[in-house]
């Protein structure tokens, strides 16, 4: 990049005073933003190919910067501004923690209130577990239960979300109850869902009324049947095959309390200042208690760091917390369909900072910890290269173990049977049912009778399959039958790519995958 923070540098807070510039909003704190920042960003989006971005910067009570950059839709030329609306993925995990905080306010929920003391009808695989589980494990990922499927795909899309809470007494365990962090969005569903037990109101309609509304996010949605025609809106892009794409939306409300929110940088700006200062309170009213925002950003569950720079991780209620060159930092990311987001706060510093991206992308990652570094005095980093780097050596890497898995090909087999053979429905108790039938010579599989979860089986050796969606951002799978005693189809098998080592190069390979058994049932 053309401009490097890390030899130019962010110039001494005193220059900077005099230096810094007003973006959309005046800088009443007068604190330092770099002045080369809007071409350096401009530079790096280049680098990573990102069709669009948007950053906000809290410090000291006030937005000092929000701006966006680049297109909402790849070619269109529509550009991005701060108040244009991204989905932020995961970051609405601690919208859902902040809300059921107002109900421990209130004296109608506490934090390890067991969850059927409220959902009576809640069940997991293991009946004790069952009638422990607290909210307060919902909130850690300390379940034990974690994901359902990948970010590509929506499980039981049209069900309602107790109709998928109602699935979990049949999904087997993926580490022992209260023994790590095994991240799950269908818990925070499940968390999501106390606000309708206990209130009698959606989650949706709770945030929209008890704190969107009272923190000015008027611009901030929990559902994408909720954007109005013309709204001012980005397009999510994924690079597919080697080619950056715009995809389609997806519709997350059965897990919403997980990921829904759909929001721009100005908004995520007003939920930052209520995070920080007086935390709980905003402008002058309190809408959380300063005991029960202390708790969500608490260490609750040690994490894996993933950072050599960070001393610790941990998780809160619904945050990531860490320390860095001796910082506090509590951030959160998120990432579905083709959005990226980060999230950063260093309390002790009264900083915040938000960057929407319509793409996946570690630029975002860069882009915080420089301006971290920059803006609470720590020695700058080039990270910008480190990220990029990591991006590289990451891609090669999953190049290379996806050509692996295409050389085990078996070449010049065929199927057991006739395709006929395989065709019907088939059902697994958690996972639903699927059906498989043929279509212009083809064999198809559409999951819960979704026209959006459907795929082309492309013979692959024996009687295995790769499943290449209909949709190509959902990109490919493996998937096989087998026979019976009385040597017919009596079994389908779908691997699910829970996480691939890296989605540019494709869904597979992945080191988190979950094979689910349909059995045939006509």
């Amino acid at each position: 990049m053309s401009f490097n923070p890390f030899t130019s540098q962010f110039l001494p807070k005193a220059s900077l005073i005099v230096l810094c510039v007003l973006l959309y909003f005046p800088i009443s704190s007068q604190e330092a933003i770099p002045p080369d920042l809007n071409e350096w960003i401009e530079e790096g989006m280049r680098d990573w190919n990102i069709p669009g971005m948007a950053v906000g910067i809290v410090k000291d009570g006030e937005i000092i910067y929000a701006r966006g950059f680049g297109e909402k839709k790849l070619n269109s030329g529509d550009p991005v501004n701060q108040h244009t609306l991204f989905g932020i993925a995961s970051v609405s995990k601690n919208m859902t923690a902040a809300a059921l905080a107002i109900l421990v306010d209130e004296g109608k929920l506490h934090w390890d209130d067991r969850i059927t003391d409220h959902i009576p009808w809640f069940e997991l695989s293991d009946p004790w577990v069952s009638s422990q589980v607290t909210v307060r494990d919902l909130l850690t990922h300390r379940v034990g239960v974690g994901r359902m499927l990948g970010n590509r795909l929506q499980f039981m899309t049209s069900e309602s979300r107790d109709e998928v809470l109602y699935r979990m007494r049949y999904m087997d365990f993926e580490a022992p109850f209260r023994y790590q962090s095994v991240y799950s969005n269908v818990m925070y569903s499940l968390a999501g869902q106390l606000i309708e037990y206990i209130e009698g109101v959606s989650w949706d309609e709770f945030l929209m009324t008890r704190l969107f509304g009272p923190l000015g996010m008027t611009n901030t949605l929990t559902s994408i049947t909720q954007i109005e025609t013309g709204a001012n809106i980005a397009h999510p892009h994924q690079e597919i095959k080697g080619e950056l794409r715009s995809i389609q939306w997806r519709n997350w409300d059965n897990a919403g309390p997980a990921g829904g929110v759909i929001s721009s940088v100005y908004d995520v700006c007003q939920w930052l200042l209520m995070q920080l200062g007086d935390a709980g309170k905003y402008r002058d009213t309190t809408l959380i208690s300063t005991r029960q925002m202390n708790s969500i950003h608490r260490p609750q569950i040690a994490l894996p760091s993933g950072n050599p720079y960070a001393e610790q991780a941990s998780y809160g209620l619904g945050w990531r917390i860490s320390d860095y060159q001796g910082v506090r930092l509590i951030s959160h990311g998120g990432a579905t369909d083709g959005f990226n987001t980060s999230v950063y706060m260093a309390p002790e510093h009264q900083l915040g900072i938000v960057v929407v991206t319509n793409t996946f992308n570690l630029f975002r990652e860069a882009l915080s910890y420089t301006l971290i570094d920059a803006l609470v005095g720590i020695e700058a980093f080039d990270w910008h290269e480190h990220y990029l780097n990591r991006y590289r050596a990451a891609y090669d890497y999953a190049m290379e173990e996806r050509e692996k898995i295409h050389a085990g090909r078996i070449k010049d087999t065929r199927p057991a049977h006739e395709l006929n053979a395989y065709l019907g429905t088939y059902y697994n108790r958690a996972y639903g049912e699927v059906r498989v039938y043929k279509n212009d010579g083809n064999l198809i599989v559409r999951f819960w009778g979704d026209s959006d979860l459907s795929a082309r089986l492309e013979h692959w050796h024996k009687d295995t399959y790769r499943a290449i969606w209909y949709n190509p951002a959902q990109r490919e799978e493996f998937c096989w039958f087998t026979t019976g005693k009385n040597g017919k189809p009596d079994a389908f098998h779908f691997e699910f790519n829970l996480r691939p080592i890296l989605l540019q190069a494709g869904a597979y390979p992945s080191n988190y995958t979950r094979v689910v058994t349909f059995e045939k049932t006509e």
